[in-house]
């Protein structure tokens, strides 16, 4: 795989199933090249500095990877002969440690950790890596607390193609969210159904559910045009040709950009005390405490402004045996609220059972479908502002 031009980078912004329209707008309004989507994300060809602001602000990709080569690959000699001709420098420094995440799928090379380790003996040749323990899974989530450069490689159809991971750990990890509620939503996954409403970040936004409180303040990060990315590390910051004065100018950009208070009100409320207080000591940490009303409240009970608003909210999916029951009457006080306090406004669920979605009563119209914590679910919309 050739660069276009000098400097270019073949790059590819990974998401959850289901949301790559969604990041493909989300990089088109951060004015970068436009991109090819893919299940599975966005491929585009940028620069080092596209890599930083990808990182940096994008709210719905879980990591962005750089293309290193593609080719074929069907015996091992193939594999290693390509492997020597990477520029695995570009990644990584001398002696330093890398990993491997390899995935085979009906190809003649199967064997995952063969395959990494042919491919850790051509960066050790190169520049004396130092390989540690391999990992499966197309998307592990290690928490950045693993050492190395990973490296991320894909054998399907015998053709093989190897990506170094310039996030670290998964980019819905935005550092704040210590405290958790029971069935906790992956920030990447709230910021995307705040995207996929059509939220304006300017009216008001109401979640009557709130658990740890990640849908409230993903919207009071928008709002107030914070960057998601802006108090972690990444895994750019440790190649050895990283240019630390540029991404120290880009994160000094991002604080300079940001408005001092969110322009609309954001409430949010759970009728669990221990997941309010979760939810405001999440708030605390991602500095919007000031931005999102948090309280302890029925559903039936939510605090409606009265300008016309959103209402974005992870309802209980009730898969397990005799929740049904009580759930029904919980999507019914849903319903009521929209269609008896909250005139004008626009609802946004997160939804896995079309019979608890009849309990509205509303008319609904499906956003997208993608998964949480494994399960299907997708994101149904009622209300037309």
């Amino acid at each position: 795989m050739k660069s276009k031009s000098k400097g270019s980078l073949q790059l590819f912004a990974m998401t959850a199933p289901g949301l790559e329209g969604l990041l493909a707008e989300e990089l088109r309004q951060l004015n970068l090249p436009r991109g090819t989507t893919t299940p599975g994300g966005v491929s585009f060809t940028g620069t080092v500095a596209d890599v930083r602001r990808v990182n940096l602000w994008s709210r719905i990709a879980n990591r962005v990877i750089v293309r290193m080569d593609e080719f074929h690959a069907s015996s091992f000699h193939e594999l290693e002969r390509r492997a020597k001709r990477m520029d695995w420098a570009r990644f990584v420094s001398a002696g330093e440690q890398v990993r491997f995440r390899v995935t085979c799928k009906k190809s003649r090379l199967y064997h995952s950790d063969a395959v990494a380790e042919r491919l850790a003996k051509a960066a050790e040749r190169q520049l004396g890596a130092k390989k540690v323990e391999d990992e499966t899974g197309d998307d592990v989530d290690d928490g950045g607390d693993a050492a190395g450069q990973l490296f991320i490689v894909r054998i399907a159809h015998d053709v093989c193609t190897v990506s170094a991971d310039s996030s670290g750990a998964l980019l819905h990890r935005r550092g704040y969210r210590q405290a958790v509620a029971k069935a906790p939503l992956r920030e990447t996954i709230a910021a995307a159904m705040l995207a996929g409403s059509e939220w304006d970040r300017v009216s008001p936004l109401v979640d009557p559910m709130c658990g740890s409180g990640t849908i409230a303040i993903e919207g009071a990060m928008m709002a107030r045009q914070m960057a998601p990315g802006i108090g972690r590390r990444f895994a750019f910051e440790n190649w050895p040709n990283h240019d630390a004065d540029a991404w120290e100018d880009s994160i000094a950009a991002a604080r300079e950009s940001q408005l001092s208070k969110a322009p609309g009100p954001i409430i949010a409320s759970d009728r669990d005390a221990g997941a309010v207080e979760a939810a405001k000591a999440n708030a605390a940490r991602a500095g919007v405490e000031g931005d999102i009303e948090i309280g302890k409240h029925a559903v039936s009970a939510a605090e409606i402004p009265d300008q016309p608003g959103w209402i974005v909210t992870n309802p209980p999916y009730g898969l397990r045996v005799g929740e049904s029951g009580p759930l029904r009457n919980l999507y019914s006080q849903l319903g009521k609220i929209l269609r008896n306090r909250a005139h004008g406004y626009r609802m946004a669920l997160l939804s896995a059972d079309k019979l608890l979605d009849a309990q509205l009563r509303v008319e609904l119209r499906e956003v997208f479908r993608t998964t949480n914590g494994g399960i299907p679910v997708r994101l149904m919309m009622a209300g037309d502002g």
